[in-house]
């Protein structure tokens, strides 16, 4: 009932100051109602104070005019439903997200884990994005595409959503090749404008099998003139155990492990940003930053269409006329 309120407005409010009619009337009415009163002196009025059902309903007539006079003044007032229709358009860009699935991500010292705090990043990221086409590469020890670029909001969320650690590919982590398949689908689309946002938490370790290393895959996103996110995911040292090394060196494995100078030429070569993520709320402000930096051209048209609701207000104020008239007429008329 709110909402409904709330999308009614009225094409001539000032036929609202109409209302002031109605205090007059109301003491016009008094005022006759006394006069034509007859009267004669008693020395008690204990016999006439039975009122009967008549006696009490002898105003109703007055006060359905009242009404019906309110519902006209409503009517002339004009009232209006209204309904905004927006249409969105404009020009997206085409976005690969490529997220490292390796089992080092199921670490949980970026809550509830580093990869189901990437998930949830990315999906908010993806919501907020609605004209763009973005798609999903994973990769550890091999890169695969998980879905191509897109623009189904729900099948898109419901593969990230799915993405475990280790359940799909070779363990290891092929930054070079996870880069190279996301510039490889980029390069399909032909799209002017084309982004990588690259999420990892290690540095290269690659099989035997490895095809491409990070710096050829460097080479083909600067030909490509792909623009390059990249994102290093981990604790800050604070918050991590320490382990001790042969030689009694404290190491770190949440600094160490993430290829900070491989990230960040990356980024620079590209013409994107290398961002530190150190907990949940860090890789959050990072996709804002991001998505501020790559903003889409849009374009919402509003229109505006109005349906006039005066016509129940008419009707409803020659009903009470009408049955003003039978009661006048009928159970509640006068005689002289």
């Amino acid at each position: 009932m709110t909402d409904w309120f709330e999308n009614i407005e009225f094409a001539y409010p000032f036929a609202f100051g109409l209302f002031v009619v109605i205090p007059g009337l109301i003491y016009w009415y008094l005022k006759k109602y006394n006069v034509a009163q007859a009267f004669i002196p008693v020395s008690s009025v204990y016999s006439f104070s039975f009122k009967s059902w008549k006696n009490r309903l002898r105003h109703l007539p007055f006060i359905l005019r009242l009404l019906a006079l309110s519902c006209v003044i409503i009517a002339i007032a004009r009232p209006q439903k209204r309904s905004e229709i927006q249409k969105v358009s404009g020009n997206g860009i085409d976005i690969m997200l490529c997220m490292d699935v390796s089992g080092s991500m199921g670490s949980k010292d970026v809550l509830p884990s580093r990869l189901e705090a990437a998930k949830e990043v990315a999906i908010q990221f993806i919501e907020d994005r609605p004209l763009d086409r973005i798609g999903l590469v994973i990769f550890s020890g091999e890169s695969f595409t998980q879905c191509p670029l897109t623009t189904d909001r729900t099948a898109l969320i419901e593969q990230i959503q799915s993405l475990e650690t280790q359940k799909y590919l070779a363990d290891g982590t092929v930054i070079g090749e996870g880069l190279a398949t996301a510039v490889d689908r980029l390069k399909k689309r032909g799209s002017p404008s084309k982004v990588i946002i690259l999420l990892t938490d290690g540095r290269e370790s690659a099989p035997a099998t490895r095809i491409i290393d990070p710096l050829t895959a460097l080479e083909i996103a600067k030909a490509q003139q792909v623009k390059v996110y990249t994102i290093g995911l981990g604790a800050a040292p604070s918050t991590v155990v320490e382990s001790t090394d042969v030689l009694n060196k404290k190491t770190n494995p949440a600094t160490s492990m993430v290829d900070e100078e491989l990230l960040r030429r990356i980024a620079n070569e590209t013409g994107g940003k290398y961002f530190r993520a150190l907990d949940h709320e860090g890789l959050k402000n990072i996709y804002q930053q991001i998505d501020k930096m790559e903003k889409s051209k849009v374009e919402i048209t509003t229109t505006k269409k109005f349906q006039d609701l005066f016509f129940p207000l008419l009707l409803a104020a020659l009903g009470l006329l009408f049955l003003e008239m039978i009661l006048r007429f009928t159970i509640l008329k006068r005689f002289p």
